[in-house]
């Protein structure tokens, strides 16, 4: 029996990983950098809050356009770009003075140079390179996610306190600039094998010439014409109106619930370290059972879980709530695209992608400031918790309303008849 070989595209895929775990974890770690740089640079919090409000706008439009650059000029050339807007961001920032020079830096730059090397660049490289396994491929770059969430932001904290912002954030583009620049050059490679990781039996017969037929897939303008896409749209919406309501006013809405700082900070932090484990194990389901059915699960559990974080009234059930929603935390991100690499190939899956994204960040805009308004204006956290759990429990039974897997739209002829059968 021969003995298998291994596959080039896990290193792709582990690269990807620890990648996603440097730019997101960035992304996700601007807190520890919050007070020390509005003190410093004399900022007021609303000042300083603004520009990353800004920044998280940009990082939204930003990924759409690094989607469509990987179409057009391939996953390396991103990647290099991203970087450097990210070094020349860096030394920008710790150089700025004035709030617009900050703003522009750390707020508009610094969020293109990581939304250019974020998630949206990696996921068509991972979908070309797999088929039989890319629910589980993709469900890794979830793990990096939260792992830069679970280990980036205390490790900045403690750089910050030990040698200030200033070298923290130049320390940080160092690695990032050491990582990523050898891993675009070497181990980034756009063109997958003809067959990806199918096995010999799964793979399709090829033309009377030797020669697979061509794949073709619809337009962007298509695409946007379809139910699917929205539906997918919609859930990310929902899914970044949770992340980052929990992120914001996850902890004081704790703290004024009667827990203490210390409990209420484990109790968000514990959601995101299982749901490190949670990816693994979801990454498994997500080839073997239908990837619908398991997006609904992940929105049902979660929008359930935002409603159990508002009632908990002791250490053991915010405990409790947490671990259980931190399994079902991280897999929608990941389970879109890879529902959107099924349904429309992987040609555009970037951009698509990217598009997708959009939701999630205007999701996050609006329940960062419901958050504050809500319970500024009604003395309650139900207002803005309650609106979570009821967009999640939408968002899962719209998710029972995609197609399929299996089922991929290719042609103007597959729209049509998507439509004239009530798919699409």
């Amino acid at each position: 029996m021969p003995a298998r070989t291994w596959y080039f595209g896990w290193n792709i895929v582990g690269a990807a990983a620890f990648l996603t775990l440097l730019s997101v974890g960035m992304r996700l770690g601007i807190g520890p950098f919050f007070l020390p740089i509005a003190s410093d640079l004399g900022f007021s919090r609303s000042l300083l809050a603004a520009i990353v409000a800004v920044g998280m706008i940009c990082y939204g439009f930003a990924m759409p356009l690094a989607g469509w650059l990987v179409a057009r000029r391939g996953t390396r050339f991103v990647l290099l770009v991203g970087t450097t807007i990210v070094a020349a961001s860096v030394v920008w920032s710790v150089t700025a003075r004035s709030p617009v020079g900050f703003g522009l830096a750390f707020g508009v730059a610094l969020s293109v140079g990581l939304a250019f090397t974020s998630p949206v660049a990696l996921t068509p490289i991972i979908s070309r390179w797999f088929t039989r396994q890319r629910g589980m491929a993709l469900f890794f770059l979830s793990t990096g996610s939260m792992a830069g969430m679970a280990l980036l932001t205390p490790l900045l904290a403690w750089a910050i306190v030990a040698y200030g912002w200033r070298a923290t954030l130049v320390g940080y583009a160092v690695v990032f600039i050491a990582f990523i620049v050898p891993v675009a050059l070497f181990v980034m490679r756009d063109d997958a094998p003809a067959h990806t990781d199918l096995p010999p039996s799964d793979r399709p017969s090829a033309g009377p010439a030797g020669v697979s037929p061509p794949q073709p897939s619809l337009g962007v303008r298509a695409v946007l014409g379809t139910a699917p896409f929205w539906m997918i749209f919609a859930g990310l919406f929902a899914c970044g109106f949770s992340m980052n309501l929990l992120g914001t006013h996850g902890v004081p809405m704790l703290m004024d619930h009667g827990f203490d700082a210390h409990t209420s900070s484990f109790g968000i932090g514990l959601i995101g370290l299982v749901a490190i484990g949670g990816t693994l194990v979801l990454g498994r389901l997500a080839d073997r059972l239908p990837r619908k059915s398991i997006l609904f699960a992940i929105y049902f559990v979660r929008g359930l879980g935002f409603f159990g974080l508002v009632a908990v009234g002791t250490h053991f059930e915010l405990y409790l709530t947490s671990a259980i929603g931190g399994i079902v935390w991280a897999g929608s991100i990941a389970l879109s695209s890879a529902i959107l690499a099924d349904i429309y190939g992987v040609r555009l899956v970037g951009l698509l992608y990217g598009l997708a994204y959009l939701g999630h960040q205007l999701g996050g805009m609006l329940s960062s400031w419901l958050g504050g308004w809500g319970y500024e204006t009604f003395g309650t956290h139900w207002i803005a918790f309650g609106a979570s759990g009821v967009l999640l429990l939408a968002a899962a039974f719209l998710s029972l309303r995609l197609p399929p897997r299996g089922y991929e739209l290719r042609t103007q002829e597959d729209l049509q008849a998507a439509r004239q059968a009530g798919t699409a």
